[in-house]
């Protein structure tokens, strides 16, 4: 029984052999006068022992100067400031105190400049290849997911939305709370797969056929939301002898709406298939588009880039939209199918390897949009639809849910880490007031839109407050324009504080829905059963 064993185990074993007398017969030639100058003292012996043969060996094989690379690193210290690609400023570079007792883990050092940015290491030059693990952000992780859990199960106990609790729990950790979170940049990177996986979800469950139905409403509707906010801002303004362009700009930042918090509840609800869902979800793809075109615009507001140039920047833009979207539908009906399939077979016994390559299409496919200029949600909302015009649709979201939900907690936990608790109670009087105000204005704007479009009353209530509050993007176009120096800081902190009571208030925003439509039944403003109201012309899809 042991034979066979025996015989397959010997070559390796001589090969072995031969390959070290090798190199230690090298490292004896090449040192052969040392041997021969040492020979003639009496305290040392004439043979070395097999442990300096070894490390002799070794140290020709593995030697240093070997090792390195004679490629210029232009992205070295001497070669960056050299180039005129760096600049040359004061930094400190912090170190963890440590207790004496205790041992711990060596902490990533940090860098604090003169402006109190931390900077945190992202790649270390050694001489060998080294495992290097920040502690710091896996800490801040642990925090994040354990406080959004806790937080989650505190309000689903009390019979209140989880999302209340992600968010709250967010605010707690974050700088706005007890500050215990310190690399903020990190976690909110990681947190962002939550938007990414969210839409791709969404996209698998989406029917092409159902937003057929409502593509005009979502896209032109949309569209003329964005236009309305802009002009009705910009001439409130302008009326009361302020800045036109800060206006519009307000405009462009009120058009948002949160995707993340609306698809959270819209699927709790288990409204996304319903004729409001729908409008509501084509509503807010359209306002992720757009976020490429709107940042676009900002420069022009300010007037650091010309009329034409951002005409010419928004064209180039629509071009690549429907380019991608070309080619994606051509690689939906041709490749994909196909790709799927094979994943399919060669995960017969585990679905292991077909999670991982549907999460891995999906980052894909966000990332080549995100390169293109579009955005990260348009491509992962993409990849979605793609998947779901196949047998295999179902299958995929059953595979991706569970990562989806943990992303989705992860990614509202860091937006509540936005949420300066103490700011808002500071400020809450006129915060309140704003967010009341945005509330209905937004809620006015909307439902007027999609009335305009042929829905009823209800539908184009409930789609006004779907869409009511300030949306996450709304962060990104507010950093902008003040770098841009767009709006002044007594705008940034008004506009900063709204949105972020805005999100929170969003929760208790969509419980009082059912009674807002049942008063609205009661006055007679529409009829009590209308939850397919379709437009004349058009057919609802099954």
């Amino acid at each position: 029984m042991h034979q066979p064993k025996q015989k397959i185990l010997s070559p390796f074993i001589l090969c072995f052999f031969c390959c070290f007398l090798t190199a230690v017969d090298q490292a004896n030639v090449g040192n052969a006068a040392l041997l021969e100058s040492n020979s003639s003292s009496p305290d040392k012996p004439k043979e070395d022992s097999f442990a300096d043969m070894m490390n002799r060996a070794l140290e020709k094989e593995f030697n240093d100067t070997n090792e390195q690379s004679d490629e210029i690193d232009h992205g070295s210290f001497n070669n960056s400031v050299a180039e005129q690609q760096a600049v040359l400023e004061t930094v400190a570079r912090v170190r963890t105190k440590k207790n004496d007792t205790k041992e711990e883990d060596e902490d990533m050092p940090r860098l604090i400049d003169q402006e109190d940015n931390e900077f945190t290491l992202s790649n270390s030059k050694s001489k060998f290849p080294i495992l290097q693990l920040d502690i710091r952000l896996i800490s801040d992780l642990v925090v994040v997911i354990v406080s959004a859990t806790c937080g989650g199960i505190a309000f689903a106990c009390a019979g209140q939305p989880v999302i209340t609790g992600y968010l709250l729990a967010g605010s707690v950790v974050g700088p706005g709370g007890f500050s215990i979170v310190s690399e903020m940049v990190q976690v909110e990177t990681v947190a962002q797969f939550g938007v990414i996986f969210l839409l791709f979800a969404l996209g698998l469950e989406f029917s092409t056929a159902k937003l057929r139905v409502v593509q005009a409403v979502a896209v032109l509707g949309g569209l003329l939301q964005i236009f309305l906010f802009m002009c009705l801002c910009g001439i409130t303004a302008s009326l009361c002898s302020g800045e036109t362009s800060e206006g519009i700009f307000v405009g462009v930042f009120l058009s948002m709406s949160s995707t993340a918090v609306v698809l959270k509840f819209l699927m709790e609800r288990k409204s996304i298939m319903t004729l409001h869902g729908r409008i509501t979800v084509g509503t807010l793809i359209l306002q992720d588009c757009a976020v490429g075109l709107l940042f676009a615009l900002l420069p022009i507001l300010d007037g650091t880039s010309g009329a034409f140039d951002g005409i010419i920047s928004i064209a180039k833009l629509l071009v690549v939209l429907v380019t991608f979207l070309t080619i994606l539908a051509v690689l939906a009906r041709t490749c994909i199918p196909r790709f799927l399939k094979l994943m399919i077979s060669l995960s017969s016994q585990t679905n292991e390897l077909y999670q991982l390559a549907s999460v891995a299409f999906c980052l894909l496919v966000a990332w080549c949009s995100d390169k293109l200029g579009l955005s990260f949600e348009l491509g992962s909302f993409a990849a979605g639809v793609m998947i779901s015009t196949t047998d295999l649709g179902q299958h995929t979201l059953e595979q991706v849910e569970p990562i989806r939900n943990f992303f989705a907690a992860l990614f509202l936990a860091s937006i509540g880490m936005l949420i300066h608790v103490q700011f808002l109670w500071n400020h809450i009087d006129i915060l309140l007031a704003a967010v009341i105000l945005v509330i209905i204005f937004k809620t006015a704007v909307v439902a007027a839109v999609v009335k305009g479009f042929g829905y009823g009353s209800k539908t184009s209530l409930l789609v006004g407050m779907s869409l009511s509050q300030i949306g996450e993007f709304a962060f990104l176009l507010l950093s902008r324009a003040s770098n841009l120096h767009l709006i002044e800081g007594k705008l940034y902190m008004l506009l900063l504080g709204t949105t972020a009571l805005s999100l929170v208030t969003t929760p208790l925003l969509f419980k009082l829905i059912p009674a807002v439509v049942h008063l609205g039944v009661l006055l007679r403003w529409f009829p009590p059963d209308v939850s397919n109201e379709v437009p004349k012309g058009a057919k609802e899809v099954d």
